[in-house]
């Protein structure tokens, strides 16, 4: 959907003579800011030529003219030619369920080809790129080089095309979609021109950037702009750190460089945010901090290898702090430990909050999943924890990212017994595996922190709990303690968080 905005002005047709020469007289005089004095009224015609800039005026202005014709030989466009698999072959979606007998009689209908294979198509995708070495490395985005998509492309060709209208086809050395980072490499006859990555840590909000690349196909395209925020969440993957610009960037901009004012590269253009598909000013950009250690990884053997810790965190909120009687609500709260994961071998329990990783503070969440992440397996870390009141540390061996992390704990449950927590606005059953959640008090604190029937109670104030009484009987101990909240281990679909719910006496 595209916008638009229509602007206009108030028609002086029919306006009396008089009053239409007053107001033209007064616009005129408006505009002659800087005299000091202004002179009689159709005593002379006015000079309505604006004067041209003086020379002086014209150096003053900013020109980033310079710094364009040093880096741009060195941004490229990025076309992938391959063929993918026709949906449906024209037909429409179908309303079954994957898997189902009905789903498959109607595949089976649809026409294929003459070897009975489905039918494909012809696929082609622009985007941008940047030549970090003269022997033809290049940094795209993954998404731009088929991304989680790759395996359905076949017979998939890249090939980098630079500002002097060459194209080199490439090879992929790797990607890694949880930066959605990708690594090629082409092989020039002769040294190419190249940019080095920058300091995007010491960028600031307000520090200029210039965003090159090839946006609706458009290569060597040139915009201008701010740091408008540090440190942005989208939702795009765990090591979420985006600086957003207001560059204008688009659909072709993908994996194109953000530079400073030096030439040096602080950003990957990967995402904007845009209700019309265009530039609305809000775009991202992955930091060249993390850039940087990303493709050296994939230069290396063509994969990522981060550090592991084995845990699932959540944030620490003010009513969680309270309940653990911390003083202020700061680290990462450990929500489940995975099953003979490191963190499980060295001791690290649920309810422990993460306050320091290798002798760093950890502010929330986001600290702690980059730090373990920068950190080598089999590399001894100490970790200082909160837990019972004080402080303790433990000193973990860091293991290596699987590819699938089982979360799963296993364990069902079985009503055994009935009750209900006033106080939290909760209706309970016992079970085997925990206390279960059968309704919930939609104006309870709990209905507004997410608790919903179906969850189980594993967890209260770090006692477990296995029938209703057991909460009851919490809840009682920490209000009669003098406790503002209460601390509620759930566990819901194999995975488990933290809750912290008023036990303050309703009115």
């Amino acid at each position: 959907m595209e916008y638009a905005e229509e602007t206009g002005g108030r028609s002086t047709a029919k306006m009396p003579a008089r009053k239409t020469r007053l107001a033209v007289a007064a616009f005129a005089v408006a505009g002659l800011i800087g005299l000091q004095a202004a002179p009689a009224l159709a005593q002379e015609p006015l000079n309505t030529q604006a004067a041209a800039p003086s020379k002086s005026a014209l150096q003053s202005l900013p020109s980033f003219a310079d710094l364009v014709e040093k880096v741009s030989p060195a941004v490229v466009s990025i076309r992938v030619d391959a063929e993918e698999e026709v949906q449906n072959n024209g037909m429409p979606d179908l309303p079954f369920p994957p898997g189902s007998p009905f789903e498959k009689f109607f595949r089976d209908l649809q026409p294929k080809g003459k070897d009975g294979k489905p039918l494909t198509r012809k696929a082609r995708a622009l985007g941008s790129g940047f030549i970090i070495s003269a022997d033809g490395y290049v940094v795209t985005n993954n998404h731009v080089v088929g991304g989680e998509a790759k395996e359905k492309l076949k017979n998939a060709k890249i090939t980098v095309i630079r500002k002097n209208g060459d194209e080199l086809p490439a090879k992929l050395i790797g990607t890694d979609p949880k930066t959605d980072l990708a690594l090629i490499k082409v092989e020039p006859k002769k040294p190419l021109p190249f940019v080095k990555f920058g300091d995007s840590d010491g960028l600031r909000v307000g520090d200029w950037v210039l965003a090159v690349g090839n946006p609706f196909g458009l290569g060597g395209s040139v915009t201008a702009g701010i740091v408008s925020a540090r440190g942005r969440e989208i939702g795009a993957g765990p090591y979420d750190d985006f600086i957003q610009i207001d560059a204008p960037i688009n659909k072709g901009n993908s994996g194109g460089p953000t530079f400073d004012v030096h030439g040096n590269v602080v950003g990957v253009n990967t995402a904007i945010f845009s209700p019309t598909g265009g530039s609305v000013g809000i775009g991202f950009a992955i930091p060249s901090a993390m850039a940087e250690k990303v493709v050296e990884d994939l230069k290396d053997d063509g994969k990522v290898t981060r550090g592991w810790l084995g845990v699932v965190i959540q944030p620490v909120d003010k009513d969680m702090a309270s309940s653990l009687q911390l003083k202020e609500p700061k680290g990462a709260l450990v929500a489940q430990v995975t099953k003979d994961g490191p963190a499980q071998k060295y001791g690290v329990k649920a309810g422990d909050v993460i306050l320091a990783v290798n002798g760093k503070k950890m502010d929330d969440v986001r600290d702690v999943t980059r730090e373990v992440a920068d950190l080598k397996p089999d590399e001894k870390t100490p970790l200082r924890i909160w837990r019972d009141g004080r402080e303790k540390t433990i000193t973990v061996k860091i293991g290596t990212y699987p590819d699938n992390v089982d979360l799963s704990s296993g364990g069902g449950n079985s009503p055994q017994g009935q009750g209900s927590v006033d106080t939290l606005g909760l209706s309970l059953t016992s079970g085997d595996d925990g206390v279960t959640v059968t309704d919930v008090d939609s104006n309870s604190d709990a209905a507004e922190k997410g608790v919903r029937p179906g969850d189980v109670i594993v967890n209260v104030s770090g006692k477990d709990v296995k029938k209703p009484e057991d909460v009851v009987s919490a809840v009682k101990a920490a209000r009669d303690g003098g406790k503002s909240s209460v601390m509620l281990l759930l566990r819901n679909d194999d995975q488990q968080r933290f809750v912290a719910l008023s036990v303050k006496e309703k009115k």
